[in-house]
């Protein structure tokens, strides 16, 4: 049986909390997925994703709808807390203890992604569940109260939680000096002026080079337009994680040795292309096809097929190919990178 680089997250029955609702996929659940591994998480106004840590697993993330907030612990004792919008992108390394907590006034959305396919969001470390499986006059003297307080403590991993809303109008907001476009945690993605391919599309890019502390990830927004192709391409050093925002979409991963998988994908899938597979992806919908993808390298590579042909000279082309010298002059020579449909009118606005 052909593997396939389909999931259908969104489908999924949801891990549910106070406050907090979750879908993942790690390779368990999607096969193809043996690099990355990825989460679909709703919070409510002042629902918390709690006090927490992943030891196999760097997270980036990038919100879709609403407003969060985040904190994070360095080993240097230094912590950071930030606020994401739509359209921001954040970065913990692994083991770095961190939180999210919704502000409101809407469901925040937010897509996760670890640089790891055996990650699950249900194997993590969370500070309730440490505390209750530590002795309680140990965790008393560790933080100095009373072993009956302790004790209260002792009550399981909350997972989720519900409280006040510290969002801008509260007294519970976060305290900050200065405005500022980017943090050591924070990018905004959306801000960013795009790649545009006109008739085509956009791509909006966040490596290392951009945001420092992403060392292990980058990740990518495309935006297709009606009928358009990213292109024939591959990735030479990443594996390729795919969330589907909106939109309808078909991805072929050619595997080598005569074997490709054919997918077709709507809002709320997740696709996978492994390191060094060829693929493509089309819009396939009458609207605008917007997809999330997070890569598990912090440099973005990619070796599309056009800007290869264009590398080539004609005689070479025409021979490998079996074209005739004419026929492969007429080649792209240079990157295509996305292609309009061919059968719109690009003078229509």
């Amino acid at each position: 049986m052909m593997t396939s680089f389909k999931y259908r997250l969104e489908q999924k029955e949801p891990r549910t909390g106070s406050g907090g609702i979750t879908r993942g996929a790690s390779v368990k659940d999607f096969p193809a997925s043996i690099g990355i591994a990825g989460v679909s998480m709703r919070l409510e106004p002042g629902g918390m994703r709690e006090l927490h840590w992943h030891a196999n697993a760097a997270e980036w993330a990038y919100v879709i709808s609403g407003s969060c907030r985040t904190t994070v612990i360095h080993p240097d004792g230094h912590a950071y807390t930030d606020t994401f919008e739509p359209g921001d992108v954040w970065y913990f390394p692994r083991g770095y203890g961190h939180s999210i907590q919704g502000l409101g006034p809407d469901e925040c959305h937010f897509i996760l992604i670890f640089d790891n396919g055996d990650f699950s969001e249900d194997h993590t470390f969370s500070i309730t569940d440490f505390l209750t499986q530590t002795p309680n006059h140990i965790v008393a003297q560790n933080l100095g109260i009373t072993e009956e307080q302790a004790a209260k403590l002792n009550q399981g991993e909350a997972y989720f939680a519900k409280g006040p809303v510290p969002n801008d109008s509260s007294s519970s907001g976060t305290y900050r000096r200065n405005s500022e476009l980017t943090t050591p945690h924070r990018y905004p993605l959306l801000a960013k002026q795009p790649r545009r391919a006109p008739g085509g599309g956009t791509q909006r890019t966040v490596t290392v080079e951009d945001f420092p502390i992403s060392t292990t990830m980058a990740g990518s927004l495309i935006e297709l337009q009606p009928g358009a192709l990213r292109e024939m391409h591959w990735h030479p050093n990443a594996d390729e994680w795919q969330y589907y925002i909106s939109g309808q979409a078909e991805m072929t991963v050619f595997l080598a040795e005569g074997h490709a998988v054919t997918e077709h994908f709507e809002a709320g899938d997740v696709g996978y292309a492994p390191m060094g597979a060829g693929h493509y992806i089309k819009n396939t919908g009458d609207d605008v096809c917007r997809v999330l993808i997070g890569f598990n390298s912090g440099h973005y590579e990619a070796i599309d097929l056009s800007e290869w042909i264009a590398g080539n000279p004609d005689d070479l082309l025409s021979t490998n190919l079996g074209m005739s010298k004419e026929e492969a002059a007429q080649l792209p020579n240079d990157t295509l990178f996305i292609a309009p449909d061919p059968h719109k009118d690009q003078n229509q606005s």
